[in-house]
């Protein structure tokens, strides 16, 4: 990092408009992005601020973990430079730097460190500042292309981003070979997923993400017909079989708990949603009254219904009740209300702050959202959670590597074994196939005809 970066924090929510007015090389520029984009996703997981401190732990942990090439690293450095820099000018949105890939250090700004009025969660630029997605629209003209179909057919988030990155990633094998994204055909698409296979030996399921992606990118984003994908080198399948916990496990992990994390993985195993499922559930979607449990926009971006156990009913009506005393907490202290998804917030803009669309499990305190500016309540964050979960696993003992999603694999199990129908727990589950949700016969109490080790008979 630069010795001359200033060690305050800083706020720069639109990093990636001024990045995309910046003289870069299109891939320079996709390397400082998720640079950029990988230290602010380990900010919000470690809750740390945007610091240089941070930041250097950030490389720290990219140089031990991330197979990046010496000039990627570089490339990331410089990336990381760029964003503290660039967040300390006065005028964040004029062009910055005269060029990134040369030796030159960077110019010294004058710093002006945030205003409170942002701590206070007010709006950066009123009606001006776009939202990161919307001003996020990519670099090169292929990578506006398959952005802008991906928004068009309603993509999730995590599916563009991890479209994007394998695009980037094929982009970069395909500079190699002197051949630009436009240019690329079928042989150098079935080049890259056997080089994957062969010299990166990576998972099966990585592969056909890298598959999907990149032939998404060419055949829905570029419009290029591509045949059948047969002819490359697969990685080798494996049969792989889930962590299912013991119903003695399972009380002994829930003890190990207490609050409002037990009352998360008692709900978890109990209607057995998956993770973001669970942080996501919003006061309307849990019905006390009919013991029902809405899953919105899950997997898939289907929805479905699942059960709510009977002995939690009354922890989770105190426990909503408890909620309101924060609703009334955070309209005093002038808060906006909670996330809505773009659409539904233009269309109804006051519904974040009405009871219903309030998160079932928030987090204890207001934070920074970075796509508005807005100081607001969120939820429960993902790595917080599977944090709790770890460290109650050891806690009660357990000799299995248990993450929230054990519960939903237990509760599959369980259900089965007591003698659920396959159809039904397929449904609950959210599967689109039953083949996926047979995979639990294999690890049942008793699978097959419950056939006895003869090592008992001795």
């Amino acid at each position: 990092m630069n010795p001359h970066l200033p060690t305050d924090g800083v706020w720069f929510p639109n990093w990636a408009v001024v990045l995309a007015k910046v003289r870069l090389k299109d891939l320079d520029r996709q390397a400082y992005r998720l640079a950029i984009v990988g230290y602010l996703t380990f900010c919000k997981r470690s809750r740390q601020r945007a610091t240089v401190a941070s930041a250097r732990l950030f490389m720290t942990e990219v140089e031990a973990r991330r197979r990046l090439s010496r000039s990627q690293l570089e490339l990331w450095k410089a990336g990381m430079n760029w964003f503290f820099t660039a967040a300390q000018s006065k005028h964040p949105k004029a062009e910055l730097l005269k060029t990134e890939t040369s030796n030159e250090e960077h110019r010294t700004f004058n710093i002006q460190h945030p205003t409170s009025d942002r701590e206070r969660g007010t709006p950066c630029a009123p009606g001006k500042e776009p939202p990161l997605a919307a001003a996020d629209l990519g670099g090169p003209e292929w990578e506006r292309a398959l952005i802008r179909v991906l928004r068009e057919r309603h993509y999730e988030w995590r599916t563009e981003q991890a479209y994007r990155m394998w695009a980037r990633r094929f982009a970069g094998w395909l500079e190699g070979r002197g051949v630009t994204v436009p240019q690329a055909g079928e042989l150098e698409l079935r080049g890259f997923l056997s080089e994957l296979a062969v010299q990166r030996r990576v998972a099966v399921a990585t592969q056909r993400q890298a598959l999907n992606a990149v032939a998404f990118l060419m055949r829905e984003a570029l419009g290029k017909p591509l045949a059948d994908f047969s002819e490359f080198e697969k990685a080798r399948p494996g049969k792989r079989l889930p962590v299912v916990l013991s119903k003695a496990e399972c009380l002994r992990l829930m003890e190990a708990l207490e609050a409002t994390p037990r009352l998360m993985a008692q709900l978890m195993y109990g209607s057995g949603v998956r993770l973001m499922e669970l942080l996501r559930l919003r006061i309307k979607d849990v019905d006390l009254e009919r013991r029902q449990l809405f899953v919105r926009a899950g997997k898939g971006g289907k929805d479905r219904v699942t059960v709510v156990p009977k002995v939690l009913l009354e922890p989770l009506r105190l426990h909503r009740e408890r909620l309101r005393h924060l609703l009334v907490e955070d309209q005093r202290a002038g808060a906006p209300g909670v996330w809505l998804p773009e659409g539904l917030e233009r269309k109804y803009p006051n519904a974040g702050k009405q009871w219903e669309w309030q998160w079932f499990f928030p987090s204890r305190e207001r934070s920074i959202d970075p796509q508005t500016g807005l100081r607001r309540r969120h939820h429960v964050t993902d790595a917080a959670f599977q944090n709790t979960i770890r460290k109650a696993a050891r806690r009660a003992e357990i000799d299995k590597q248990v993450t929230p999603h054990v519960l939903r694999h237990s509760f599959a199990t369980h259900l089965m074994e007591n003698g659920a129908d396959i159809r039904t727990v397929q449904d609950l589950l959210g599967h689109k196939d039953v083949s996926t949700t047979q995979i639990y016969t294999h690890v049942m109490e008793k699978p097959g005809l419950g056939v006895n080790s003869p090592m008992d008979q001795l």
